[in-house]
């Protein structure tokens, strides 16, 4: 008499205790939602960057991404607070699949110097493709009016690329053939050197200049070599 009935052994969804399996059951939902989440972003930051390069700045509108997409309205402000955010998605994507390519590409180049000049011929080389110009011009106004409205957001975006500057200048130092500074500090200034080159030759000349590559990278090796 008084005595408590026993709580019935292997009950599911017992309070205070969380069993494996029902962890990974929930681990399982909540990685397919966030795919799923994922997929429809990509679709919007995907077709933003098609229309940038066919129609430029002027053709992204939300009703061109929508019908794009074949999404809708909604999906988009669960995704983006805006155009802008939108925007500031394309250029992390783009830095993102950029640095991609250069890490697979420099895993046949060892020395340091090699490997810096790689990266930042790369970037002018990029920017001045024939395929590319036009996407480039439109991203190097829009990078100049983003700096200005939303540079922490920018600064973000463009990290991966100032990362991987910085990896080769610290190689660099350990070989002892780039002066000993702050790795991303010095990686900041090639890139900020390197993009308002860019940015100067694309908004005035239309970025094609023969030899433009190897004399911002000969400007670059007398900046940081040992």
């Amino acid at each position: 008499m008084g005595e408590k009935s026993a709580a019935p052994v292997g009950t599911a969804g017992q309070a205070g205790s969380v069993a494996g399996w029902e962890q990974r059951s929930v681990s399982r939902v909540l990685e397919a939602g966030r795919e799923r989440v994922l997929a429809r972003s990509r679709r919007f930051v995907d077709a933003a960057v098609e229309l940038i390069a066919s129609e430029g700045f002027e053709g992204l509108t939300l009703r061109a991404v929508l019908e794009r997409t074949g999404l809708s309205r909604r999906a988009f402000y669960e995704r983006f607070d805006g155009k802008e955010e939108l925007v500031l998605a394309v250029f992390e994507q783009i830095l993102k699949d950029a640095v991609s390519m250069y890490r697979h590409q420099l895993e046949r180049v060892d020395d340091p110097l090699d490997r810096l000049r790689f990266v930042i011929e790369s970037m002018v080389r990029g920017a001045q493709s024939d395929a590319g110009i036009r996407h480039a011009v439109a991203m190097s106004r829009e990078h100049l009016r983003l700096s200005k409205a939303r540079p922490d957001d920018l600064q973000e975006a463009i990290a991966p690329l100032v990362d991987l500057l910085a990896e080769q200048l610290s190689l660099g130092m350990q070989c002892g053939v780039v002066r000993p500074a702050d790795p991303q500090e010095l990686a900041m200034l090639v890139n900020n050197l390197v993009a308002a080159t860019l940015h100067t030759s694309l908004l005035t000349t239309g970025g094609r200049r023969e030899g433009a590559a190897e004399a911002l990278w000969e400007f670059c090796l007398r900046a940081v070599r040992a």
